[in-house]
């Protein structure tokens, strides 16, 4: 069994940071992908981000390329997203999940993970 817990959301103005931590609860946590989605009012939830089990591998979504960073640290079994330069339509709610180990559908689908977090809102405004 496996509980992520996100933490970090809240409001800001365009063009701050903010950084979300994901706490895991679970042995499995060390040994697995980690990805971050997000889903905005009104839209599907969709990929964010994703650490591979010993951080060497990383991915990002188009539009957060280059603005957010993920990384983790698994002695305190916490992934972390580090976004800057935030725009309005960074708004949604942002979730951290866990891969499953066998997946056929890829990184970036949420059908890959099976553990989520409740998630935490993140608000920028113009």
């Amino acid at each position: 069994q496996v509980q992520l817990v996100e933490s970090g959301g809240g409001l800001v103005q365009a063009g701050n940071s903010l950084r979300l931590s994901c706490g895991a609860s679970g042995r499995t946590f060390r040994s697995s992908t980690l990805g971050w989605f997000r889903q905005a009012p009104g839209k599907e939830r969709e990929f964010v981000s994703s650490i591979s089990w010993n951080g060497a591998s990383t991915y990002y979504a188009d539009s957060v390329k280059g603005r957010f960073t993920i990384s983790r640290d698994n002695a305190k079994n916490t992934v972390y997203l580090q976004m800057n330069s935030l725009k309005p339509e960074d708004t949604a709610v942002y979730y951290c999940a866990r891969m499953t180990s066998v997946s056929y559908y890829g990184y970036q689908s949420e059908k890959s993970y099976d553990y989520w977090g409740q998630g935490t809102q993140v608000t920028v405004s113009s």
